[in-house]
């Protein structure tokens, strides 16, 4: 069985390095981790993941921007995107909903959740 390709997009190094962990242990996924949002739309040229975790807040380009970036690019358009933010604001869903993001999840994230969202979005584009 081939892993799925999981490209995950935060500023918070914790939360890269135990989301890697997280999702790697399951033996499903290959796991790649962005701390600079600048160098995401050039790792998934390289890449290809089959889904994109993306984290709301960040210096230089937020989520926002980056999803409004992959929905709006021919090779991109159809990666699924899942925001994560620490903030669960009704105003950041809509908003993320809206510029393409298949879900939506709150930090601090559990494992079990996490799993089943990314199952949820490639469950759907299969």
């Amino acid at each position: 069985m081939d892993r799925r390709k999981v490209l995950v997009v935060d500023d918070e190094p914790h939360l890269l390095k135990i989301t890697k962990l997280n999702l790697e242990r399951t033996g499903k996924y290959e796991v790649r981790t962005l701390s600079d949002s600048t160098q995401t739309l050039a790792e998934v040229s390289s890449f290809q993941p089959d889904v994109i975790l993306l984290d709301i807040l960040m210096p230089d380009l937020d989520g926002f921007e980056l999803c409004r970036q992959l929905k709006a690019g021919s090779a991109t358009k159809n990666i699924p995107v899942i925001a994560l933010s620490a903030l669960d604001t009704d105003h950041d869903r809509q908003k993320m909903a809206e510029l393409g993001a298949a879900d939506f999840l709150i930090k601090p994230i559990e494992k079990q959740d996490l799993i089943d969202k990314i199952e949820g979005v490639l469950g759907r584009d299969i």
